[in-house]
Parts: structure tokens; C-alpha cells; sequence
């Protein structure tokens, strides 16, 4: 596999379905995508039926003409892999493709329905993407391929799924069926598993460990897919074309939201050269950013900060996404922000039919120009103009989140809230509103960050001045172990509740928590419980005002000790009674009858270093608050923090373009204007003047100035 390919120029476009028009009208696309400065479309991987409308009998004709009518206009084509959903003739003739799930076998209709193992599925699958690629990878103007679309395991548990399964733990505990039941605890409720024979169907399951196993080795189902798409895709590719996947993310409140469940992006990244993503987001008057942000700081990292290709994003999207003036635009200078080399828009038209019919494109119904379409065009002519500042973004940033899939998954069996399944218990709070809760509140104060997995090393948590551990319930010793010696060496640690819980195999640690990082915190606990109504008394350097951007006291942060409880900040979802040490510093105590002897937030100086922790959720000034602590302590305070108080609308990321210039973007989230003083002094590359440090820049309502230095 060769790396990520280097661009010479921004890619910009949509997925284009001709076999969707209502009629021939791909000479009037083309041009009107010529007139936007479009630069490149996706084609293909929706419509395997199209492709082959009987086993082995091939149409390509819709390719065929795309492909020759692009390459004709100078426009780049990426050719999909159809194989994300089957056709009929699949369907009837080898049921079995359709993936068993917990709720039973599944039927034929939706995409993404299928067993991802089933030697059937495998055996077609591989023969349409021979076939196209014979068709297409000679083609000048293709220039990469999509393997397959927003790849899960699809929650099956089909019979082979469970089969490999086992053959999964006999590799991971031999033949020692008394190391299965240990190491899963399976003598509870009679599940012991005495013979392989027995081995139950997994979707019964209570049991917490053996299910997160279950869901584990399931992702690597999706590493092991694309791996061997890829591996196809290559026979037939020229070096010079690009292989990418578009990694989607957890889905939740109606939009791209947080880590994806089914997925571990770092391990299925090993199968392509350029990271893809769809980043869906809230827009109107909700448009933050902080969507576009977060999933572009994960798509980078998985690929070592390399660029991305966002493959998805909304144009007109679904109700009430229409852009306001200007939000378009902004929305796709955001995600060159944060590294993308390009932003392709799902999709070109508004379909007539089917289940999507009102998830519009860039165009409307009827299919003519729009405002919509017309300010993609002028996104495409600035950047055609100014590809030369705008190509090649790479950033050095000095925090980062670790985040962890298997976190995630058991605390969905063991909600935090309830500590029972979410699912059945109506959990307020998951693991991915804890990530985000951190991540938000680094996004408000300007800081960039990486994302990390959870068995990131000593060498790259070294690069950090800062890591962050979200809700990190489940971590091998490994990892808890380097986290000791990152404190130790002089990094700045900032963990949250939940964390250091359990083992990689969900089995909660006999010890006080957190588990072996209780000499690192400064502090240690036994029982924790629902916030029945308790809030936090601020204290120390809180309390003081240090927290605050200009030395004087947050509202959330002010002095504490004349206020009542009702005005104090609460406690959320859960309260871990926290007993600090001699010599840690107690940031927050809580404000209740029957807890207020205990600790809620504490920091914790070890040599260099310090440990922070939080053991609730809190409001977000008061993490905003704790967070700018740590920063000024790390030495990572600096004019975009300061910018985040003085222009609270106004979100910065930075990095270094391809020839070498400092970019600066400074991103207007709001619908009025605004006015700061220029932070750098720098080259306007958008107005093409010079600025001087401390000159006024007006920005408008959703607008933008970029700066090269």
C-alpha cells in the first residue's frame, strides 16, 4: 500500500447518479458543474443492480458515458465499489446473504443489510468489483476508488458470524475452557461453558464481557472487508490512483456525532491510501463547527495527520439544513480548516423517489440552478485561484483525546447512569456525550487536538503537552501504565468519570479506583451514586478566578463560598465520591447533605506533570474552567484562547500549508458581522492584501478571513 497521494489541487464535487435522472441531461451537468468549478465526482457504488442486472451479465453503460463526458470536461471521476447494497437477484438466490441480527433474520429492501462473511456475498461481490475495475482503472480521468460505503458489520450475527467468533476465543484462550469462563465470568447465572459444542448463540447473552468480546471482534470484520476490497482494488489500479473509504461516525442527535460504534477508524484505515469521510451536521442558526471539526480531527489522526477527503457532506441536505446565505461556503472552508484536501457534497440532484427522495443535493427537483448551487460556485472559483495557499494543510498540535470503541461499547452495556444496558434502561448520557462534552469545550476554547487510540504509545504520547481521557471505562494495563509514566515525564493528564474501570475484557479491577492510577491522581475512590440533586462547591484556583482567560473570575468560577446551593454549578449523571490524598488539590467539593466531604474535581502536581480529574459531568463553563487550568500549567495558553473570550463567535484553526506559510482561519459561526484585531500578521488570502498584527478585520455573518504568514 503506498501513502496518503499528494495534491496538487483542492478537490471539489459530488456523487453524480445518472442511472437516477429522469431523463438525459448529462451535457447540462457537466457544464453547470464546469461553470461551479467542480473538479471531480463520485460515481457507481450505489447501484450494484444497475451494474450487473443478472448474475454475471454487466451494463456498464451509465459508467461509461459519466466517465467519458467528465474526462472530456476535465473533471475527475472516483469510481465506487457497488457492493454496500445487493441486488435482488443476490437476495433470491442465496438468502443467506441477508444478515441474521438480534432481531431475528433480516429481510430484502434496505442497503447494508447484508453478512459481510457469507462466502455468497464474497463470491459476487469480488466478481462486480473485478469486472468494474477492469472497466475503469485504465481510464485517465479516474483518479481513486471508493471501497465499498460506510463499512459496519451491520449488527449481524448470522451462524458463520458466530462461528468465527468462537474460533476467535479458542485462539485467544486456546482450549482452556476454564480460562473462557474465568476470564468472562461465566459462572454467573449458570453460563459456564463446559464443551465448544455448547457454545451458545451470543445474541442471548447478559453478560457484559462476552458481548463487548462479541462487538470487538466483530470490527474486525470490518478491517479484515476492506482489507480485501483493497487488496482487489490494487490489482487493477495504477500507482498513481488513490484507494479511500468514507468512515462515517456515531449518529446521534440526527447528525454526525461522535466515534462510530462499529467501526475502529485506526485499524480500518491500514487499508487505504487517502482517509475518506461524510461528516453530516446541524446548520441554519445551530451551525457551531464543532461537527465539522471533531470529525475531521478524527479522520486525520487516523492516518497520522495526514489530509482527508470529506466523500460526503450535506448541500440542501435534509429539513431544515438549507444553508443560509453564506453557510455553504463557510461550511466547506471549515473542513479545509482542519486538513480535508477536498469536500464532495451528497449529492449533485435531488432524487425523484425512494426512501431519500427529500434528502436534496445541490440541486433541487427540478434540476436548475439555485442559490444553493450558485454559491458552491463561488467556493470553487476561490478555490481554483487560491489552491496554491490552500493545498497541503498539516498541523502540529500539542493535545489530544484518546478514545476507545471498546469504552464505548461497554458502556453501553453498563450505562453510566445506571449501570445497566442503555438500551434497557433509558441512559441519559453515553459515552459519546462524554467525549463530546470534552471535545466542545476545547472547540469553544480554540484549543486544536489529535485523536489517539487507546493503545497509543509512549513516542506518540510524548508528542503531547496535554492528553485527555473521555469516560475511558475500559483500558488494558498497558495503557494505564503509560498515562502513569506520561504524567511522570511531564505531560498534563485531564481524565473524567469512568475512567480506569474495567480490563480489556470488561472485568471491573479489584482494586480502588482508578485502577493503578490512583498514586498519579492524588486521590482514590470506592462508591459512587445518581447526583440526587447535588452541586458543585467550587474551591482553590476554581474558586479563586485563576481559571478565567483575563485573571479575574468566570461567573461559573466565582468566588464560591457566599453562594447558595441553588446557584451553584450542579453535578450530572453520576458522582464519584472522590478521597483525595495529602497534597492534592481539591478543585470542587459537593454541595450536598450526605457527600460533602468528598471531592468532585482534584489536580494533582507529580514531578513535571499533573493529573486532573473530574468525577462528574459538569456544565460546560465549569470544564472550560478546569481545562483552562491545566492549559496555562502546560504552557499551551496563547492568542486563540485569548480570541475565544474577546470573539466568542469566532472558532481558529491553524496549520502549515503545503509551500511552507502559516495559515491562519478565522471562522465566523454566527449571523452577525463581527470585528477583531488580526491575531497575526499575515497575507489576506482571500482579499489579497496585507495585514499588519492588531488591525482591525471585520468578518462577516458567516464569513470567513484566512490568513498566510
Amino acid at each position: 500500500m503506498k501513502g496518503a497521494p499528494t495534491m496538487d489541487r483542492l478537490l471539489y464535487g459530488s456523487a453524480y447518479y445518472d442511472e437516477y435522472l429522469p431523463y438525459d441531461r448529462l451535457a447540462t451537468d457537466v457544464a453547470m458543474m464546469r461553470d461551479a468549478g467542480h473538479t471531480v465526482v463520485r460515481i457507481a457504488e450505489s447501484t450494484w443492480s444497475t451494474l450487473e442486472p443478472q448474475p454475471g451479465v454487466f451494463d456498464f453503460s451509465h459508467v461509461d458515458r459519466v466517465i467519458d463526458a467528465m474526462t472530456a470536461a476535465g473533471i475527475d471521476v472516483i469510481v465506487g465499489t457497488p457492493t454496500y447494497a445487493v441486488p435482488t437477484w443476490l437476495a433470491a438466490a442465496h438468502p443467506d446473504v441477508i444478515a441474521e441480527t438480534r432481531n431475528g433474520p433480516g429481510r430484502y429492501g434496505t442497503r447494508q443489510n447484508m453478512d459481510i462473511l457469507n462466502p455468497a456475498y464474497r463470491l459476487h461481490a469480488e466478481r462486480v468489483i473485478r469486472a468494474l475495475l477492469e472497466r475503469t482503472a485504465h481510464r485517465e480521468g479516474v483518479i481513486g476508488f471508493q471501497i465499498d460505503n460506510e463499512t459496519k458489520y451491520y449488527d449481524s450475527a448470522s451462524p458463520d458470524v458466530q462461528r468465527a467468533f468462537v474460533r476467535h476465543l479458542r485462539a485467544l484462550v486456546g482450549d482452556d475452557l476454564g480460562e473462557l469462563n474465568r476470564r468472562f465470568g461465566l459462572d454467573y447465572w449458570s453460563n459456564r461453558v463446559d464443551a465448544w459444542e455448547d457454545f451458545p448463540d451470543v445474541r442471548g447473552t447478559i453478560n457484559g464481557s462476552l458481548g463487548a468480546e462479541f462487538d470487538k471482534f466483530r470490527r474486525t470484520l470490518v478491517d479484515d472487508f476492506l482489507a480485501w476490497q483493497a487488496g482487489i482494488v490494487r490489482e487493477y489500479a495504477r500507482p498513481e490512483q488513490f484507494v479511500t473509504q468514507n468512515f462515517d461516525f456515531d449518529w446521534a442527535p440526527g447528525w454526525s456525532y461522535g466515534l462510530q460504534p462499529s467501526v475502529n477508524h485506526f485499524t480500518a484505515a491500514k487499508a487505504v491510501d487517502l482517509a475518506g469521510t461524510d461528516i453530516y451536521h446541524p446548520t441554519q442558526s445551530r451551525l457551531t463547527g464543532k461537527e465539522i471539526a471533531f470529525g475531521g480531527d478524527v479522520i486525520r489522526s487516523i492516518k497520522d495527520g495526514a489530509g482527508y477527503l470529506v466523500l460526503e457532506t450535506e448541500a440542501q441536505g435534509q429539513m431544515g439544513w438549507l444553508p443560509y446565505p453564506g453557510q455553504l461556503r463557510l461550511q466547506a472552508y471549515s473542513h479545509l480548516a482542519s486538513g480535508a484536501v477536498g469536500v464532495m457534497y451528497w449529492h449533485w440532484h435531488s432524487i425523484h423517489h425512494s426512501f431519500e427522495t427529500y434528502w436534496k443535493g445541490l440541486l433541487s427537483h427540478d434540476l436548475e440552478p439555485n442559490p444553493t448551487y450558485l454559491e458552491s460556485g463561488v467556493v470553487g472559483r476561490e478555490w481554483r485561484e487560491h489552491a496554491g495557499a490552500l493545498v497541503g494543510l498539516r498541523k502540529a498540535n500539542r493535545v489530544a483525546i484518546m478514545v476507545s470503541n471498546e469504552a464505548l461499547t461497554a458502556l453501553q452495556w453498563f450505562a453510566i447512569d445506571t449501570g445497566f444496558p442503555a438500551a434497557m434502561s433509558g441512559s441519559a448520557v453515553s459515552y459519546n456525550d462524554v467525549l463530546r462534552w470534552v471535545y466542545d469545550a476545547l472547540f469553544d476554547l480554540n484549543v486544536e487536538v489529535d485523536v489517539v487510540p487507546v493503545d497509543a504509545d509512549a513516542e506518540l504520547l510524548s508528542r503531547y503537552a496535554m492528553v485527555l481521557t473521555p469516560a475511558l471505562y475500559v483500558a488494558p494495563q498497558d495503557t494505564l501504565d503509560a498515562l502513569a509514566a506520561y504524567v511522570r515525564d511531564g505531560g498534563h493528564l485531564v481524565a473524567t468519570l469512568r475512567t480506569a474501570v474495567a480490563d480489556e475484557f470488561v472485568t471491573v479491577w479489584h482494586d480502588r479506583a482508578p485502577h493503578s492510577l490512583t498514586d498519579t491522581f492524588g486521590m482514590s475512590y470506592q462508591q459512587f451514586s445518581t447526583p440526587d440533586g447535588a452541586r458543585l462547591a467550587l474551591a482553590g484556583a476554581l474558586a479563586s478566578g485563576a481559571a478565567s482567560a483575563g485573571g479575574a473570575a468566570s461567573a461559573a468560577g466565582a468566588p464560591d463560598a457566599a453562594a447558595s446551593d441553588s446557584e451553584r454549578p450542579e453535578a450530572r449523571h453520576l458522582v464519584e465520591l472522590l478521597v483525595p490524598h495529602e497534597g492534592t488539590e481539591v478543585l470542587a467539593t459537593y454541595a450536598h447533605p450526605a457527600w460533602g466531604d468528598y471531592a468532585a474535581i482534584t489536580r494533582h502536581a507529580v514531578g513535571h506533570g499533573s493529573a486532573t480529574y473530574l468525577g462528574t459531568v459538569t456544565s460546560a463553563q465549569v470544564l472550560r474552567d478546569v481545562l483552562t487550568l491545566v492549559l496555562r500549567e502546560a504552557g499551551l495558553w496563547d492568542w486563540p484562547q485569548d480570541l475565544a473570550a474577546d470573539a466568542p463567535t469566532v472558532r481558529v484553526r491553524r496549520g502549515v500549508n503545503a509551500r511552507g506559510g502559516q495559515l491562519t482561519y478565522l471562522l465566523n459561526y454566527s449571523g452577525a458581522a463581527t470585528r477583531v484585531a488580526s491575531p497575526v500578521a499575515g497575507r489576506s488570502v482571500l482579499g489579497g492584501v496585507d495585514v499588519a498584527a492588531g488591525e482591525p478585520l471585520e468578518i462577516g455573518a458567516w464569513d470567513l478571513v484566512i490568513l498566510e504568514s
